[in-house]
């Protein structure tokens, strides 16, 4: 079990507009009540000060899609973690398989980036996962495991910080779920390597990022190792997402 309670975070992907997020963050604030886990939005970067200012003082925190792996310099295009710092954020995610799969990025240059978030403060939430082929060719566990073994070659005894999100790249976007037993037996298995690497593994929350929506959270939550969820989506329609974070807070 990671952080005390679930952790539940929507990634907004790329969408939004200055109206869109005000409606959203405003309907999701006003729907808030009863609701006891841990909840973040993850929003593209020209949106975060509107963020900032709409999520002060609130529940939900803030989070980025992407941090560079450089502390500043000549990197047109990237943002640092030390301006997300600026603006609240208080997590980002690292190696999202469309960062993976269009951006090229690379299991190193995916630990290089959860090092740069852990140093200035910032939760990385990275992501592992396997695509269909994979799958179809049983090599579910060594892929999810090389992965994650290079963020914790990286990171050390700071591993414990992170946030883990196991999303088969299968089932994302396509409406396919894992059977909550799939899932759990992959979590189970980083859980383990986990432990291996540092005593504080209980620390580590490790959420569940493939399709999960108001219909299948419940199922999915209760599996021992599932900690959370990372939403697609889902995280864009209010009602959904309240009632994905009510599901994690029975």
């Amino acid at each position: 079990m990671g952080m005390s309670g679930k952790l539940m975070v929507g990634n907004w992907k790329m969408n939004g507009s200055l109206a869109a997020n005000a409606s959203l963050l405003s309907d999701i604030l006003n729907g808030m009540a009863g609701v006891s886990c841990h909840a973040a939005v993850c929003l593209p970067a020209p949106y975060l000060a509107q963020a900032q200012s709409l999520l002060a003082g609130s529940a939900l925190a803030l989070g980025a899609q992407d941090v560079s792996a450089h502390e500043s310099g000549a990197y047109t295009g990237e943002v640092s973690c030390d301006m997300l710092r600026d603006f609240a954020v208080r997590f980002a995610i690292v190696g999202h398989s469309e960062r993976r799969q269009y951006h090229g990025e690379t299991d190193t240059v995916v630990a290089n980036k959860a090092q740069r978030a852990l140093a200035a403060g910032i939760t990385p939430i990275v992501c592992v996962g396997e695509s269909l082929a994979e799958r179809e060719a049983g090599q579910t566990e060594a892929v999810v495991k090389r992965q994650l073994a290079a963020v914790i070659h990286t990171n050390g005894h700071c591993i414990s910080e992170i946030v883990v999100a196991y999303e088969p790249v299968w089932a994302i976007g396509t409406g396919l779920t894992a059977t909550p037993e799939k899932v759990q037996s992959v979590h189970a298995v980083l859980r383990a390597q986990l432990q291996a690497a540092t005593a504080h593994a209980e620390r580590v929350s490790i959420l569940y990022g493939g399709s999960m929506n108001a219909a299948n959270a419940a199922s999915l939550l209760d599996q021992p190792d599932v900690d959370g969820g990372l939403i697609g989506g889902a995280s864009l329609k209010a009602p959904d997402f309240l009632s994905m974070l009510k599901a994690a807070s029975r």
